[in-house]
């Protein structure tokens, strides 16, 4: 008799395949969360790094969020044809631009963060507080080591 698992079976016990399966649950989550105001996660991503770290430099700013310099063009001309970002000289480097958010990007941005939290909870529901916690410093601890 045969006793090996089917492959299923074994593929389904793999981290790095339940990590991905969760990541997409994730992904998906947010994603429809955020199209509900006209955004995708490039959008939010950008948005975030310009609030946490704005005024900031385009090529800064691509490689902290880690979006190709081709479509973080697309993503910033989006965003300002939206009047959600600025974009001005930046005063350290005349070459360059300096990215920040305008009044209706920053009040975007709020609501994204409640989306995104609601996106979340979603999928964390089946987690208690204590392995929500355990969960992300897991999750942490395996992303900031490589």
């Amino acid at each position: 008799m045969d006793t090996t698992p089917a492959p299923l079976s074994r593929l389904q016990t793999l981290p790095s395949w339940l990590l991905g399966r969760a990541a997409a649950l994730g992904h998906r989550l947010v994603g429809e969360q955020l199209a509900e105001e006209g955004v995708r996660m490039p959008h939010h991503a950008v948005l975030c790094g310009i609030a946490e770290l704005g005024p900031i430099a385009q090529a800064e700013l691509s490689r902290i969020v880690r979006i190709d310099p081709k479509d973080m063009v697309t993503v910033l001309n989006e965003l300002q044809a939206k009047k959600l970002i600025s974009r001005t000289r930046d005063p350290r480097d005349a070459r360059k631009n300096a990215l920040a958010l305008t009044a209706g990007g920053r009040a975007l941005l709020r609501r994204l963060e409640e989306l995104g939290d609601q996106a979340n909870e979603a999928l964390l529901a089946p987690l208690t507080p204590d392995e929500r916690k355990q969960l992300s410093a897991l999750l942490a601890r395996l992303i900031i080591t490589k």
